[in-house]
């Protein structure tokens, strides 16, 4: 095999790849990129039996033929190669990289060893490739990073009529976002699964320039599935854009419903800045011993102070809010919870519904309708992305 194709198209395609490689394998094959080499175009594809990537890129070939070589190695090797076209070649059992007068050669790995890429599952529909990554990128921060309970790790995907609902949980706090979907009039309606959520934040972001992306279910992963940690069947999401496709296997089990959870009845509505009250955060954390909250005193006056740290280092900062269902009301939070919330949203402004100290406080983004200290407010939900947090039980 032989092809010449221009570094910056190799380097992005080896990398995009090399995505779903693992970080180790007790089986050296499953560290190689297969590069499968045919008329007029090079496709590189990784898998680990849990993750599957393949990007299909234009080559000039004199001739076809396949080689597996270590990605890694690869990879690191196109980002050092100079500005300039590229030639690699199959000779015996040597892969050789030559360009702008630098030349590479690597050990290939036995292609006959290599597991079969898993059959794409049939599209379900589309869905917007930016929307999408940054919808994913909202609920990620809710996901749990304890992998003995692997579904709360997850995000789970419900896609129902034209909407498509990302969810994620790790116990403490539980984040929802809602983004339009395209379904596939000809494919069975409705889905719920649960996707592993780091791989799913890398490869969102990585599909994010794709225009709409198609996204794919086989008939175990419509329903919920079963995983496995074998072999290349199983239940599987596939993901497909601008000549890249991937899949990756489902969890088993599904987060808990939020319905319940959000809704709080007759709460205390709270309006504030979101980026001024972010800043706030930062500020007082400083003096904030860890795992220790923060206190929002919000007060029908129109303002909300914020206190951290206790007897010599203490640090407040009182800001405009508008506050409507009480008179006053007190909550803590956890502060690096609390930040990451309100990081997530885009809306000028973030509406709290509290019930108390202990209990459910649900956020969402709302338009910005108060000036400091005038006290007018707009308390309208925007963003169809809500984040539920627990406070915590202030002690005094």
């Amino acid at each position: 095999m032989e092809f010449r194709i221009e570094r910056s198209a190799l380097v992005e395609a080896v990398a995009w790849a090399a995505r779903s490689l693992p970080a180790r394998s007790p089986v050296p094959v499953l560290g190689g990129l297969l590069l499968d080499v045919g008329e007029g175009r090079l496709r590189i594809s990784g898998f680990d039996y849990e993750a599957s990537a393949n990007i299909e890129v234009a080559a000039e070939t004199t001739a076809t033929g396949q080689v597996l070589v270590l990605g890694r190695r690869l990879l690191d090797i196109c980002k050092v190669l100079p500005d300039a076209t590229v030639t690699c070649a199959l000779a015996g059992s040597r892969f050789t990289i030559e360009g702008g007068g630098t030349s590479f050669g690597l050990s290939t790995l036995p292609t006959d060893e290599y597991p079969a890429l898993p059959e794409l599952p049939a599209f379900r529909g589309l869905v917007d490739a930016a929307e999408f990554a940054a919808a994913v990128a909202q609920v990620a921060i809710a996901a749990g990073r304890d992998d003995s309970l692997p579904v709360l790790t997850g995000i789970q995907i419900r896609l129902h009529g034209e909407s498509m609902t990302l969810a994620a949980s790790d116990r403490y706090r539980y984040a929802v976002r809602t983004v339009p979907w395209k379904p596939d009039g000809t494919a069975p309606e409705g889905a719920e699964v649960v996707v592993p959520g780091r791989r799913l934040t890398e490869l969102s972001r990585s599909l994010a320039k794709s225009g709409l992306i198609r996204i794919g279910l086989n008939d175990s992963g419509g329903s919920g599935g079963s995983g496995g940690s074998g072999g290349s069947g199983g239940s599987l999401i596939a993901f497909e854009g601008e000549g890249m496709r991937t899949t990756l296997r489902l969890l088993e089990g599904r987060l808990p419903r939020y319905d319940g959870l959000f809704a709080l009845g007759s709460p205390a509505v709270a309006v504030t800045r979101r980026e001024a009250l972010a800043d706030a955060v930062r500020r007082v954390a400083v003096v904030a011993e860890p795992n220790s909250p923060i206190r929002l005193d919000f007060s029908a006056g129109g303002t909300v102070l914020l206190q951290a740290g206790y007897e010599d280092d203490i640090a407040s900062q009182r800001l405009a809010a508008t506050l409507t269902g009480t008179e006053d009301i007190t909550v803590a939070f956890n502060p690096v919870y609390l930040l990451e919330a309100l990081n997530s949203f885009n809306a000028p402004a973030v509406r709290f519904e509290l019930l108390g100290p202990g209990q459910r406080a649900l956020l969402s983004g709302a338009t910005e309708g108060h000036e400091e200290g005038d006290g007018n407010g707009d308390d309208t939900p925007r963003e169809d992305h809500r984040h539920l947090l627990m406070s915590v039980r202030q002690l005094s």
